[in-house]
């Protein structure tokens, strides 16, 4: 298989989403604490399925349908966005679509999805699979060039409040490690009596 890097804007968004879904269905415990301090399990479900239909209606004319709500519905929430990016990503249309935000510039609409919302499905795949008990390991070449790309705009980062402070990095540490210290994740956090 691919490492998520070298795949198609398209292609990577599947197998991000994939590996999100499936830890989707292995949740059993929706209230879990997760490694992002006051979310549960369903808050990181319901951080995704709120921040990119929005950002969408706001600098592009795509506007996503509401599904359920991931309070009373994560597993519902999660399908219905999924659904819906699979179908625009698969339209060779979308790539005529510009995305245009003043924080973020004007470039094709896949790209803006690819650059910001894959990544963070990619990153709180982490954070669902740790607060769940499931397997946490994120691909280890995209995790490694997401952090190359992110310390050489450090400075920018952590002024727009999207990422914590840095964390201690624990001796020894993985790629995957040493990335989530940096967006301000514990990488040895497990929940309260695991």
């Amino acid at each position: 298989m691919s490492a998520l890097s070298e795949m198609s804007v398209a292609d990577r968004y599947r197998s991000a989403a994939d590996t999100f879904a499936d830890r989707v269905r292995g949740t059993d415990d929706w209230d879990a604490p997760t490694p992002v301090a006051q979310w549960r399990a369903r808050d990181v479900v319901g951080h995704l399925t709120t921040w990119l239909p929005a950002l969408l209606a706001a600098g592009s004319p795509v506007r996503l349908e509401p599904g359920p709500s991931a309070e009373d519905d994560p597993v519902g929430a999660w399908t219905s966005l999924d659904e819906q990016l699979r179908r625009l990503l698969d339209d060779p249309a979308s790539e005529q679509i510009v995305f245009a935000h003043e924080h973020i510039g004007r470039l094709p609409l896949p790209q803006m999805i690819d650059q910001f919302f894959t990544s963070d499905v990619v990153f709180h795949t982490w954070d669902l699979a740790r607060a769940t008990g499931q397997d946490d390991r994120l691909d280890e070449q995209f995790i490694a060039d997401a952090l190359d790309g992110m310390r050489a705009i450090e400075e920018t980062i952590r002024g727009s409040g999207q990422f914590g402070e840095q964390q201690p990095v624990p001796e020894g540490a993985t790629v995957q490690e040493e990335f989530l210290a940096f967006i301000g994740r514990d990488p040895r956090w497990a929940p309260p009596g695991r």
